[in-house]
């Protein structure tokens, strides 16, 4: 294992870097809507909660699209055995995403929008994102000189590497009036392409998960496997269809409907079964050499489970007219995004970024402890989303509802439950990641008290 050398830390791990403090931002803007929900405009003058939903939403967003593509280009050169081709875009790259990022969440802070659901800022700023992407896109096109023999992960990046360019760039057919004046039509392509968008990123994500129980295990066989693919190809199927259950209500094919309902039933239950299959075959050793990637893997499988179940429910048709626009869409999209794709993503970045110029293994307990924060406040988080959910479901489809306001009020006591638990959860999420901030500080910042044997060993790593 590398260590204590700063020249470890390129663009690639910039990325996973720079995408850890905006979840951590985004879990702040976050934690700001739950109390602005308890206590109606709390900070209006200037943080109002149109700010930020949308301020929590692009961070979180920010923090998987970052970790991802810095994920993939790292685990892709270790992979191909030498430099990336192009590597130098990886520096772009980042520049772009960092410029996107700053300038999309100052442009939600001083008001300025102009854009649709999830891409609430003004569209003309998207063009960093594509810029950003497409040198992320030459990096792994270009450096995979072959498909034959290769692993399911290459698939995996090359397939959710292209789909978001597509996806991302169909998610602005709204600007034209062909699409934008008809409201199935908008509506229809508006939710196809964010559900796509988040089959491409789960594409880069669970590829990257993939490599690294294969190199926690050193099993080539996981990733050549017929469950694999079998993932690989439901993932596909998933990117092109699975958004078709957030129209169920829109009158459009009902073949479309079928083929996202079987989908949803299957994708997180294959990727589950491959975790739970995998485990079995890391020794004790292998398990004390990579133990916090193992714990965060561990963690996500769990999580996969129960949103599987919810997965399956909100996509029956009969449900999903009761859980449509509820806060139990909202507790199935954050279960997906935190406990699968954050904790996915957190397992990598311990593996990338462990001991990088400070070893981490004096913070192992407190992290194992903050995990156990982290989930119980996530599950307490998600359940009281769900309550009031069912709540708000019961009243949507009541034929003698009371005013929205009303009801909206007699919510309260889960808003508050949601708000406290989402206090503890951040708490948890600040102690995991500190460490592994403070280990990337190390390298830039001189210790004081460093002897001439610590000057030495730093000399004489060979850099990267």
């Amino acid at each position: 294992m590398e260590q204590l050398n700063p020249n470890n830390i390129g663009a690639s791990k910039w990325l996973i870097l720079s995408g850890v403090i905006l979840l951590l931002i985004g879990l702040g803007f976050g934690l700001t809507g739950a109390f602005q929900y308890i206590f109606p405009g709390l900070f209006k003058a200037y943080l109002s909660f149109e700010k930020t939903r949308p301020l929590h939403v692009s961070s979180v967003i920010f923090w998987i699209l970052f970790a991802a593509t810095g994920s993939v280009l790292v685990y892709l050169r270790d992979h191909v055995g030498g430099n990336l081709f192009a590597r130098k875009a990886s520096q772009l790259q980042l520049g772009f995403f960092l410029l996107a990022a700053i300038l999309i969440l100052s442009s939600y802070l001083m008001g300025l929008f102009g854009g649709r659901e999830y891409w609430e800022f003004p569209p003309s700023l998207g063009t960093l994102i594509v810029a950003g992407w497409i040198l992320f896109a030459v990096q792994v096109v270009g450096s995979i000189k072959t498909l034959k023999h290769q692993p399911v992960y290459i698939w995996m990046w090359l397939t959710g590497t292209i789909g978001f360019l597509f996806t991302f760039s169909e998610s602005y057919l709204w600007l034209f009036s062909f699409f934008g004046k008809d409201i199935v039509r908008d509506m229809t392509v508006q939710w196809k392409s964010y559900g796509s968008i988040v089959g491409s990123w789960n594409m880069l994500v669970y590829g990257s998960g993939m490599y690294l129980m294969e190199k926690i295990s050193q099993d080539r066989s996981y990733a050549r496997s017929p469950m694999a693919y079998s993932l690989f190809f439901l993932g596909l199927v998933n990117l092109m269809f699975n958004w078709s259950h957030h129209i169920y209500t829109l009158p459009v094919s009902s073949t479309l409907r079928h083929v996202g309902y079987l989908v949803s039933m299957t994708e997180l239950f294959i990727l589950g079964r491959i975790i739970y299959k995998w485990r079995d075959s890391v020794t004790a050793a292998k398990k004390n050499m990579h133990v916090l990637p193992y714990r965060f893997l561990m963690i996500a499988d769990v999580w996969i489970f129960l949103n599987l179940i919810l997965a399956i429910l909100i996509s029956i048709p009969a449900i999903n007219l009761y859980t449509h626009g509820t806060h139990i869409t909202v507790a199935h999209v954050m279960g997906t995004t935190i406990g699968i794709n954050t904790m996915l993503l957190l397992a990598v970045a311990f593996d990338l970024l462990n001991d990088t110029c400070r070893s981490l293994e004096p913070y192992h307990a407190r992290i194992f402890r903050a995990t156990w924060l982290v989930n119980g406040s996530l599950f307490v988080f998600l359940a009281s989303l769900f309550l009031a959910g069912l709540q708000r479901g019961r009243w949507q489809m009541s034929t003698g509802a009371i005013p929205f306001s009303q009801m909206m009020k007699s919510l309260t006591p889960y808003f508050i439950i949601f708000a406290v638990s989402g206090v503890f959860l951040f708490v948890g999420f600040c102690l995991i990641v500190y460490p592994l901030l403070r280990n990337v500080l190390a390298c830039y910042i001189k210790p004081r008290g460093r002897n001439l044997v610590d000057e030495v060993t730093l000399m004489s790593i060979r850099p990267e």
